[in-house]
């Protein structure tokens, strides 16, 4: 059974890009939390990625794959760090969580990891407190403990899981456009905007080239019957029945959740 109080946030590159950006993701949680449990997760502000794995390079050509990992997940760390803050200033009080502790355990793979298991007991203790809990995408640990990164598409897949193993309603994607379209809008201003899509829909779309979201989240989100919803970072009103619903409108499937270990 779906947790009709939980829903996931995430919040991407484009909507972290610059200090200001947090102030307005602060108020949209804030608008979120009055009916619901509230879990964001964040990406690291705009190119910090690309800048960290820059640096990697300027001290090694071919760094070695533990250390990057380490390197790298310290952009989404900036980033759950910042928005906690945000939401302090607006007397609300949250929570930020690295990949490890949100207890998103995946393979040993470097920057290439898949998720075996979530194990959000922190998260649902912080849910339980009244807190906004606040999580770093793209990464977790490995039963080795090792930190881990997911590879492209890799916060989006950080929210899907924390929302198949939260049991939430669903999962909102705030992007820079209003939704999925037919064609890239800041090329083609007549693209059509879908309002619904099924989950075979969208990863063919997706898989076609669209980058609104990775085909990688969505057939983890479509084993486990978990809504998504794609919106615009910069609707004002925040409507419910904006943007692109991808799946299901509700969830009904037994049995145990299903994470990406199944796919080798």
């Amino acid at each position: 059974m779906a947790n009709k109080d939980i829903i996931v946030l995430k919040f991407g590159g484009a909507s972290v890009a610059s200090i200001e950006h947090f102030s307005k993701i602060a108020e949209i949680i804030l608008k979120k939390s009055v009916n619901n449990r509230v879990v964001v997760v964040v990406s690291a502000m705009g190119d910090t990625t690309d800048q960290l794995l820059s640096l990697a390079r300027s001290v090694h050509p071919n760094p070695p794959p533990r250390e990057q990992d380490m390197l790298i997940s310290v952009g989404e760390r900036i980033s759950v760090a910042l928005l906690a803050m945000a939401l302090d200033l607006l007397k609300k009080e949250a929570i930020s969580f690295t990949g490890s502790q949100s207890g998103i355990i995946t393979s040993s793979a470097h920057s290439m990891a898949y998720i075996l298991d979530v194990r959000p007991q922190r998260i649902l203790k912080a849910l339980d407190a009244g807190k906004i809990a606040i999580v770093a995408g793209f990464q977790g640990v490995s039963k080795e403990g090792e930190i881990t990164t997911l590879g492209r598409g890799g916060s989006d897949t950080t929210a899907v899981a924390l929302g198949v193993a939260l049991g939430a309603l669903k999962v909102e994607f705030y992007k820079d456009v209003e939704g999925v379209y037919s064609e890239d809008p800041k090329i083609n201003p007549h693209a059509s905007l879908y309002p619904e899509l099924s989950y075979e829909e969208a990863i063919q779309i997706v898989e076609s080239g669209a980058k609104v979201l990775h085909s990688r989240c969505i057939k983890l989100a479509s084993k486990n019957n978990l809504p998504l919803h794609v919106l615009s970072f910069y609707d004002p009103d925040l409507l419910s029945y904006a943007g692109t619903l991808i799946g299901p409108r509700c969830r009904d499937k037994g049995g145990p959740y299903v994470f990406e270990g199944s796919e080798g």
